[in-house]
Formats: structure tokens, C-alpha cells, sequence
């Protein structure tokens, strides 16, 4: 159920506020170009700089329009295991399919810690739940071990990987690969994560460039190793200019130059210095985006 293209979708906003007319639209491009699910508020929604009642919205407005073509995997991790589970209420309430659950961040919790916390929100909100292990943003990273204790419960149904390190992604599979989906959670390691077992991404470039990013995940489940391999190097640069800087900023100017959405994010996130924009406009013309 949770395999694929998985796009983390951005958040447009107009005049700050949440512009839910071109939402709806991304939302609408991204099923028409093959999609496997979409995750709102995550990192690449800029979660973090959502008010409650916004994150709740944005969850309502996905979950509504998407109208269970494909599954709707909301955002709702926290580094408040009680927040964390509020919201995780809101989104079973509201029709979600599966829950994304970031570590704690700032916290900088034991492996222990982190445990208790997935446990917490699975019994209280008992809804699949992808785990997400980014220690770059958070600090700390969620041990295999850790992933096998979890993937023991039905609940825990996959990991978006983000750590970087395909040797701890392949000891996890080693661990848990019965037990639980590993997911990409780097559009630049994808082709090797699906070599080392895993079963598609939950991707950043899949806002500006959905068909390719589902055609390398379908290629190679389809045993087509050669063509997976095509689109994964015709893929890369593009995957490396979303990281420019940081993420979300080039995909959503990206997707604004593109003209999917207006050229508006939050602080603290800011406009792209103009050195970095021009090797941005220069990788989308290279793919034929602009």
C-alpha cells in the first residue's frame, strides 16, 4: 500500500496564507502523473512554520481532495509526543490513510526514548505509521535495532530513510525487512535503496517531475533494470539542484518558476541568493522544465 513515487508535497501559500486553490491543483498534478500517495506537512510542507489549526486544514483539504485515489500518509510527527499524537488524531478523524512520524527533533532523545514515543502515538492513534529517521534535521538518528523493536508491532509499517547511509538502510532490512517497507528518503539514493530492498521514495523532486519519478520506481519493480537506470541518471542533477539550498526553498521556486505556485514561502525560510537561482533556472532548462 505505502510503495512507489511518494511525493512530500509543498505547502503554496498566497499573501500568507494557504493557498488551497493551487493545492488542490498540485494535488490533481500529481495523481494525473502517476503518484503512489501524498504526504502533507511534512518537512517539504514546511510543517514547522504551519499553526495547529493550519496543519489540520492542510491535512483536511489533501484528505478531501484526493478522495481515496491514492493514499494519504499525513504529516503529524512532532517533537511533542503529545502534540504528536493530536494531531495524529485529527488525521484518522479526517480520513487519512497513514500517519508520517519524524524523531523528535531538538529533544535528542536515547534509542529508548524514541521507542516510547512511536509507541505512544500507535496505541492512542492506531493508524499505519511510517516512521521518519532524518538525523540531519533532528539530531538523532533512529538506530536499526531500534527500527526492528518498532516493526514488531502492525502498526509500523515503513520507514522513510534520510540518514544518508545505505549500510545502516541495508542493516535494517536485515532486521526488519520482513516486518516493515523501506522507503528512500533522498531522491539522490533512490535507485540504490531499491537495489538493496526497498520499495520506492517519498521524494522532493516528485513536486516538479511526478511521471519520472514513478517510472524509475515502476522500471524497477518491473525487472527493468536498464531503463531504471536511465531515468535515475537523468533524474540526478535535477535531484541534486533541489539541495542547492535548503529544502523546501529550490523546489517551491522550482515549482513556482514552473508555474504551479506563487514564489511564496515562510520564514525562516527566504528567497534563493541569486548565484544559487541561476544554477537553478540552468538545471530546470537542462531538463526542459523552463
Amino acid at each position: 500500500m505505502f510503495e512507489g513515487s511518494i511525493v512530500a508535497i509543498v505547502t503554496p501559500f498566497r499573501n500568507g496564507q494557504i493557498d488551497e486553490e493551487a493545492y488542490r491543483k498540485l494535488i490533481e498534478f500529481q495523481i494525473e502523473n502517476g503518484t503512489s500517495a501524498i504526504v502533507p506537512c511534512g518537512t517539504t510542507g514546511e510543517s514547522a512554520t504551519l499553526s495547529v489549526t493550519e496543519h489540520a486544514r492542510v491535512i483536511d483539504i489533501a484528505v478531501e481532495a484526493v478522495n481515496k485515489r491514492v493514499p494519504v500518509i499525513a504529516g503529524t510527527g512532532g517533537n511533542s509526543t503529545s502534540e504528536a499524537i493530536e494531531l495524529s488524531r485529527h488525521a484518522k478523524e479526517v480520513g487519512a490513510d497513514a500517519t508520517l512520524q519524524v524523531c523528535p527533533y531538538y529533544n535528542k532523545p536515547t534509542q529508548e526514548g524514541l521507542f516510547r514515543h512511536f509507541e505512544a502515538i500507535l496505541k492512542a492513534v492506531p493508524l499505519p505509521q511510517i516512521l521518519y529517521n532524518v538525523p540531519g534535521r533532528t539530531s538523532v538518528n533512529l538506530l536499526p535495532e531500534t527500527v526492528a523493536r518498532l516493526a514488531e508491532f502492525s502498526e509500523i509499517v515503513a520507514i522513510k530513510e534520510a540518514s544518508g547511509n545505505l549500510g545502516q538502510m541495508a542493516d535494517v532490512m536485515m532486521l526488519a525487512g520482513d516486518n516493515i517497507t523501506l522507503l528512500s528518503g533522498d531522491d539522490n539514493l533512490t535507485l540504490p535503496v531499491l537495489v538493496i530492498g526497498g520499495k520506492g521514495v517519498i521524494s522532493v523532486v516528485a513536486n516538479i517531475v511526478p511521471a519520472d519519478s514513478a517510472k524509475l520506481i515502476k522500471a524497477w519493480a518491473d525487472g527493468n533494470v536498464a531503463e531504471a537506470q536511465t531515468l535515475y541518471y537523468k533524474l540526478l542533477p535535477l535531484c541534486k539542484a533541489m539541495f542547492f539550498e535548503t529544502n523546501p526553498i529550490p523546489v517551491k521556486t522550482s515549482a513556482a518558476l514552473m508555474g504551479l505556485i506563487g514564489d511564496e514561502m515562510r520564514l525562516p525560510m527566504c528567497p534563493m541568493a541569486p548565484a544559487n537561482l541561476d544554477k537553478l533556472k540552468k538545471a530546470l532548462s537542462d531538463y526542459g522544465l523552463i
